[in-house]
């Protein structure tokens, strides 16, 4: 989210696309964006980036190359959780409107519906007597779940768990789903005044309802 938030605010795109590439010369040529220790944490991002399942809002989809004659781009994804960007690739990242536009003219269409046969004689059918109502089903109503993510690959997981989990109860009518993030660091050794401001710039950027340091 932060990598796509400095794409869109410099802005780093070139057009409808930028190569992973050129990102990596920019980060490591301007003073004003913040300096990586190193091409693979660019590359991560990333990566967590497609696999997003917010990626139209919050992250970028991802392609081969781009077909001049077709104007189509090459192995385009998004929402993938299996995206491997080695820094030496010649891979995309392709603005979220376009990827989706080219997504929704490719998609498959969907098949039309078969009614299913039915056996008018009845036979092998029991029917219902009428004079017991059926027993109602009994249906739950909440769901909750905690969950401890891997810091090191927190988008991935977080999009993985949105997609398996929160999207199917987010999807039923009336459903009210709520989810939270919670973040808890101990370094003994102490905060670098510079990671002090930067995670707190962070917080408030992405509206953290409340964050905060303590000495001890």
């Amino acid at each position: 989210a932060i990598l796509r938030m400095h794409m869109d605010n410099v802005p780093l795109w070139r057009g409808d696309h930028v190569p992973v590439r050129q990102l990596i010369d920019d980060f490591a040529s301007y003073p004003y964006l913040p300096r990586l220790a190193g091409a693979q944490v660019l590359t991560q991002a990333v990566e967590d980036g497609v696999a997003q399942l917010t990626w139209e809002t919050d992250g970028f989809a991802l392609a081969d190359g781009f077909d001049e004659n077709a104007q189509r781009y090459l192995g385009l994804q998004a929402g993938a959780s299996n995206a491997a960007v080695p820094p030496e690739s010649g891979a995309l990242l392709v603005k979220p409107a376009v990827a989706r536009k080219q997504l929704d003219q490719e998609a498959p269409p969907t098949p039309p519906q078969v009614p299913q046969e039915t056996d008018p004689s009845g036979e092998g059918q029991v029917a219902p007597d009428p004079d017991v109502p059926p027993a109602p089903a009994k249906q739950v109503r909440r769901f909750h779940g905690t969950v401890t993510l891997d810091p090191a690959r927190v988008a991935r997981d977080a999009g993985t768990i949105a997609e398996e989990v929160v999207a199917h109860l987010a999807g039923l009518v009336g459903a009210n789903v709520t989810v939270s993030l919670d973040i808890a660091a101990n370094i003994p050794e102490g905060v670098p005044e510079n990671v002090v401001r930067t995670v707190s710039e962070n917080s408030r950027t992405l509206k953290f309802q409340s964050h905060g340091f303590e000495e001890s």
